[in-house]
């Protein structure tokens, strides 16, 4: 039953190592939602109320992944959840699944060029933003278009920057903490920080408010998926990174909530641009602004350079099930989805202009679909590990034969289902994010409408 990515002119070729598979899921997950998303969280639900936020999206990334892992080693191909929802949910599902992460994915590269952009005015402020963004952008290109092993390459190396920059920042901030460095005239706080003002001084209602927020910070673990169809050893390489991945996620998350917490206020975390760089500048760390906005850009830069793979390899899939022209779905002598990337770029680039165009109308609405993008994913891939355990189990299939199985199975699947679900009626409730899900469902909506207008009614015409 397990399907393979033959390698041929016009297949994709396994070449990624375990080593790559692990830093670029690793790396998709630790960007700027710690980095600067998490003052927001800390600011809104204070740092009890952030740490539990921060574990039920840790629990719904397990159990996204754990998911995807069994449906991966099954199924390796590069297409990953599109694939396996047009399988064994439906065609008209795996088309709007493919087309909104790939429109999730397109709109978040073009922000990174320009966010980059500005992040360089800070040394360079009389070189002019585009010119660095117009750099960023045909450096990334020319990654992901020489090879997927210079793809993976630079990205394991962008990935660990971002890691060993989280490590020494935890150790760092916990002996801060506790009085082992001295800080600038500033008593060591222990713990009176993150219980000064009770346990949830928000309520459970700010709780709620920062979990979009912090499922957004999670999301980017399912390009393990995506990169599945290019990993040497799909059965034995995706078993041990899910293993790996999912626990230092978690630790490397709530210990450096827990740090930002104890030794900022957290009503001020909320007001400040990047928490990491005042704490460094609390314990008086030299450079402190300077080496945040190094690692700010290198986790932007991570974050483009894999949002543009994830783009081509989806777009390439939807060529392969003809959801997409057949151009997309062809390879250059170096095994890359040339077309697909020229167009995921020129949308990239459409996308930024959007953002000054029509920032009010188009870009909202693109903004509002790339939102809910991710968690309608981890929806998607759970309910496709039902759909296919049950098939499976059906066919008189064993469950010795899977090298990789969800375990507690159906709880684990439906419980992923219904906290996505959960999560949606959040958002609903909030007033501010309200318009952006009804405009992402929306959007939804109007795929499964389009796929039953172009193929399914097509199909019915040619059959009579």
């Amino acid at each position: 039953m397990k399907e393979t990515v033959k390698e041929g002119p016009q297949n994709l070729k396994r070449v990624m190592k375990s080593r790559h598979l692990f830093m670029i899921s690793l790396g998709g997950v630790i960007g700027t939602g710690l980095f600067l998303g998490s003052g927001y969280a800390i600011g809104e639900a204070g740092p009890i109320g952030t740490i539990l936020a921060y574990l039920v999206g840790g629990l719904l990334m397990y159990l996204a992944m754990v998911c995807l892992g069994e449906l991966s080693v099954i199924m390796p191909v590069s297409g990953s959840f599109q694939a396996h929802a047009t399988k064994y949910i439906g065609p008209g599902t795996g088309f709007m699944i493919g087309w909104i992460y790939w429109l999730s994915w397109a709109l978040y590269v073009g922000l990174e060029f320009i966010a980059a952009g500005l992040l360089m005015g800070r040394w360079f402020p009389d070189v002019p933003t585009w010119i660095w963004c117009a750099l960023f952008i045909v450096l990334l290109f020319s990654i992901n278009a020489l090879s997927t092993k210079t793809f993976a390459e630079t990205e394991y190396w962008f990935a660990g920057i971002k890691v060993i920059a989280v490590i020494l920042f935890i150790g760092i901030g916990l002996c801060a903490m506790f009085g082992l460095i001295a800080m600038d005239g500033t008593p060591a706080p222990f713990l009176s920080n993150i219980v000064a003002d009770g346990i949830l001084p928000t309520g459970v209602t700010g709780v709620f408010i920062v979990m979009m927020t912090v499922i957004y910070a999670f999301q980017g673990s399912e390009i393990m998926g995506v990169a599945a169809g290019e990993t040497e050893e799909p059965e034995k390489n995706i078993p041990k990174a899910i293993r790996t991945i999912v626990v230092r996620v978690i630790v490397f998350y709530i210990l450096a909530i827990f740090v930002l917490s104890a030794l900022v206020p957290w009503k001020q975390a909320g007001v400040l641009e990047s928490p990491f760089v005042t704490v460094l500048d609390i314990i008086g760390i030299p450079f402190a602004a300077d080496i945040m906005n190094f690692v700010i850009l290198t986790a932007i830069l991570s974050v483009g350079n894999t949002g543009l793979f994830a783009c081509t390899r989806i777009l390439y899939s939807l060529s392969q099930d003809k959801m997409a022209h057949p151009l997309f779905g062809k390879l250059n002598k170096r095994g890359v989805p040339m077309n697909a990337l020229y167009v995921t770029l020129a949308f990239a680039l459409l996308s930024l202009l959007t953002s000054f165009i029509a920032e009010s109308t188009l870009f909202v609405v693109l903004l509002s679909v790339s939102g809910i993008g991710g968690t309608i994913t981890w929806l998607i891939i759970a309910l496709s590990q039902y759909r296919f355990r049950k098939q499976y189990l059906k066919d008189g299939g064993k469950l010795e034969d899977l090298k990789y199985r969800v375990r507690l199975f159906p709880f684990i699947p439906i419980l992923c289902i219904s906290i996505c679900i959960l999560l949606f009626a959040f958002t609903a409730i909030d007033p501010t994010q309200r318009v952006s899900l009804f405009l992402g469902l929306g959007f939804i909506g109007a795929c499964y409408l389009y796929y039953y207008l172009r193929y399914t009614r097509k199909k019915k015409v040619t059959e009579s």
